[in-house]
């Protein structure tokens, strides 16, 4: 937010020096970015006027005029500005005058011609820095006068950083009252008084939104001279505020916006067929915006509509069929309370980011438009002249935001602030923040007024109180007390344990947006019922809550990958999102929503691509493989004695034969393992294997049994190895599963050392190499015992696994 201080000073009578208006900004919020000093040290710069300009004899581009000044006679003045012209007023520096970057006023002889003085630019004044030309006054500028007392100079342009709760401070009053309150001062008087009807002149309106649009005010003047030139007043304003002034009627509205904070918007009353009218737009629609561009319309938007129409996009931008041109003579001007909510966003969809949009996607006082509709009538009647109908303002009273009653305790607030603040002075404080105090018995009951978005609880006034009493006069105070110890529990493997393993197996961490494109994850194919759609995206590619971390590591591979990265190993540990009533598994396709909000659940994922290990002078280089991948998952799940089950199925961004779905032994299913589908890999520009993972957190942090609770068998181990024919189709988790169940308790170990198929192997059949590792924790096991736990299961393989030993 940007204004200018004599704007700001003109609403509020204080005797703070420039610095100490900055400061006092500052302090209470209003961080101060940047202050540009305007018109300083301008004595002998005067309103002139161009009373004759005749080409330079020597040059081309240069003109030698006689300028009038106020003095005895005119001076000449060789000027190359492409707009000097006789009749022009503009600033004049006379001789001796010293201009901003010392640069003194001498006479001097170009091209042979005197010239006693400069008529000047605004950049050469310091007031204007994107100026173009000579500046130029309206014709009523009066010749001779001071320029610093004609633009009211000096000044200083004060650019301010807002935060979103403070829609309230996105006009030149709003901030008035925030400095009163830290001055302990009050605002000026506003003259918001009604401006009498002169005419009858009215345009029907009518609200179609609901609690989206609940107001609407309007009010046609007729008969008014749009070309009406616009006040140096006006235009400085503007100007010291960043806004270029345009033509009166526009910058009337401009002016009434920064003033105020309610924007504004006029039609062109006889380029309008109908009845006004607003409701959220149908899908197909197209608009004309004053830009110059057509835009189509979804279903998604609040539209100004004449006889059902479309005329301009409400909160955002006019239409360019329905604008005011220095033609116009009748006018339908209006002003507006639209639902932050269903503004937020809805400019960004054609690149669009306006004032007004600025400042209805933060929220605007539901109470201003009349004031703003009376304050823009006055000034229209004032300079262009005219004939004001009634104010026509339709509101829908039930859904308009109401003034807030929140309760502030007197305990509450010390014990919050650390230090006492006198009854008195609080009551002041409020008082001045136009919160309307009443004292309790506890402390005070305030009614938080309609411009004052970000009041709502105990906590919003207890700041209100800090800030405007200043946090400077709160004395530092350290912490003191004793600190509860907490030994880390046991049972639970904490998540930097598990950051540090994956760190220790040369993976990186990555920290990717919560947010992801729902054109990224329509390549991944994931259900788009498991999305939850953001309702003010900050872009298009940001617009869905990601459901799975995959896909953002994948991208951050890609683009590694596509700068000279061979060897990559990323993981990431968050949050992904799917709607309430939805489940959460990756692998799941149907759910079913709810209208509550989305459920957060922590995933470990990473990715790899490249090399299994780092380059070496003596070691051959080997790919990274689904077997690779899958070790380093069962490292986590190792780290809390859980077991993984892997079972082969095809998921669609998964390769259908080097994937699996990851269980825990009781069949629930955690996430899934193995290589992206090359299909996929070719969409996002990967054109090397790349594997990953992704499980739920919770299952591998809950320890599965701590070290101690067993004791260690001080009797030996007996291994015996067995070799297996077995179906190809049978997988290694049933083998395992099959034998574990019949080997009981014995069974310490269980390691598949070898997978033959080939020569001596039947076709369709593949060789496991098994070998078991049996132990008591009482006694030495005999050969009896462990002739009976391998009787027992090359029975089982055979039964349940159609196994034979291998000859």
């Amino acid at each position: 937010m940007k204004f200018s201080e004599n704007w700001l000073r003109s609403h509020i009578p204080s005797s703070l020096s420039h610095d100490e208006l900055v400061r006092t900004l500052t302090a209470i919020g209003l961080e101060v970015e940047e202050v540009t000093p305007l018109g300083e040290s301008l004595e002998g710069v005067v309103v002139a006027e161009i009373v004759s300009a005749e080409p330079h004899p020597e040059a081309d581009r240069l003109q030698v005029c006689s300028v009038a000044f106020g003095g005895a006679e005119p001076v000449q003045i060789v000027c190359g500005a492409p707009n000097a012209r006789v009749g022009l007023k503009t600033a004049l520096a006379t001789v001796g005058a010293v201009l901003p970057g010392d640069f003194k006023i001498k006479p001097a002889k170009l091209r042979g011609v005197e010239s006693f003085g400069m008529l000047c630019s605004g950049k050469e004044l310091g007031i204007d820095e994107g100026a173009a030309g000579i500046i130029e006054f309206p014709s009523d500028a009066p010749v001779g006068a001071s320029l610093a007392s004609y633009l009211s100079l000096p000044d200083s342009s004060i650019e301010i950083k807002l935060t979103p709760n403070r829609a309230d401070c996105f006009g030149v009053r709003g901030i008035a009252y925030d400095v009163a309150a830290a001055t302990r001062g009050a605002v000026s008087e506003f003259d918001s008084s009604s401006v009498a009807a002169t005419s009858d002149a009215v345009r029907a309106i009518a609200l179609n939104a609901g609690a989206a649009a609940p107001r609407y005010v309007g009010r046609v003047i007729t008969g008014l001279t749009a070309g009406a030139v616009t006040p140096i007043w006006m235009q400085e304003s503007l100007r010291r505020s960043g806004i270029r002034p345009l033509s009166f009627l526009v910058d009337v509205t401009q002016y009434v916006m920064m003033e105020l904070g309610q924007p504004m918007h006029a039609f062109d009353n006889d380029k309008l067929q109908g009845e006004v009218g607003v409701r959220m737009s149908r899908r197909g629609e197209k608009l004309q915006l004053l830009d110059g561009r057509e835009v189509e319309l979804d279903d998604t938007f609040l539209a100004i509509t004449d006889n059902d129409a479309p005329i301009a996009l409400a909160g955002i931008m006019g239409g360019e069929l329905s604008k005011v041109t220095d033609a116009t003579t009748n006018v339908f001007l209006e002003a507006a309370h639209f639902a932050p909510a269903n503004i937020m966003g809805q400019g960004r969809k054609f690149g669009l980011h306006t004032d007004a949009s600025h400042r209805f996607e933060r929220g605007v006082d539901p109470e201003l438009p009349v004031a703003a509709i009376e304050r823009a009538t006055a000034l229209i009647l004032e300079v262009a002249g005219g004939s004001a109908g009634p104010v026509v303002d339709v509101a829908l009273n039930d859904t308009l935001p109401k003034p807030r009653e929140i309760t502030l305790r007197q305990s509450r607030l010390n014990d919050v602030l650390g230090v006492a603040v006198a009854d008195d002075e609080v009551t002041k404080i409020l008082a001045s923040l136009g919160l309307s105090p009443e004292r309790t018995e506890n402390g005070w009951k305030v009614t938080a007024p309609t411009r004052r978005f970000d009041l709502e609880i105990e906590a919003d006034l207890i700041e209100e109180v800090a800030r405007i009493y200043g946090y400077d006069t709160i004395p530092t105070t350290l912490p003191h007390g004793s600190a509860p110890l907490h030994a880390p529990t046991e049972s639970i493997v904490p998540s930097s344990a598990l950051r540090r393993q994956l760190a220790a197996r040369d993976y990186r961490e990555n920290i990717n947006y919560a947010f992801v494109d729902a054109e990224l994850l329509a390549t991944w194919k994931t259900d788009a019922t498991h999305h939850v759609a953001i309702a003010n995206p900050l872009s298009a590619e940001l617009a869905v809550m990601r459901p799975m971390l995959l896909p953002g590591l994948a991208s951050a591979a890609s683009r590694n990958l596509a700068r000279q990265q061979s060897r990559v190993r990323f993981f990431e540990l968050g949050n992904v999102f799917t709607p309430s009533g939805a489940s959460a598994s990756i692998t799941d396709a149907v759910v079913s929503l709810k209208d509550n909000g989305p459920v957060h659940t922590q995933r470990i994922a990473a990715v790899a691509a490249g090399s299994r290990g780092s380059e070496q002078w003596n070691g051959k280089s080997v790919p990274v493989d689904f077997f690779a991948v899958k070790g380093d998952l069962e490292s986590l799940a190792a780290m809390s004695g859980v077991t993984l089950v892997f079972e082969n199925q095809a998921l669609p961004f998964a390769h259908p034969g080097r994937s699996a779905i990851v269980k825990l032994s009781d069949g629930t299913v955690i996430g899934w393992v193995g290589q992206l589908h090359p299909s996929l890999a070719d969409e996002m520009e990967i054109d090397t294997p790349i594997y990953g993972f992704e499980v739920d957190l919770a299952p591998l942090t809950l320890k599965a049994a701590r070290a101690g609770d067993g004791s260690i068998s001080k009797f030996p181990s007996v291994r015996r190895d067995l070799a297996f024919v077995l179906p190809q189709e049978r997988q290694w988790s049933a083998v395992r599963s099959t034998i574990a169940n019949v080997a009981g308790p014995l069974l310490k170990e269980l390691v598949l050392f070898d997978q033959y198929q080939g020569k001596g192997v039947e076709d369709g059949h593949k060789s496991l190499a098994i070998g078991l590792v049996l132990q008591d924790a009482s006694r030495t096991l005999t050969d009896a015992d462990v002739d009976e736990v391998v009787s027992k299961v090359i029975d089982a393989m055979a039964s349940e696994q159609g196994a034979s030993i291998r000859s």
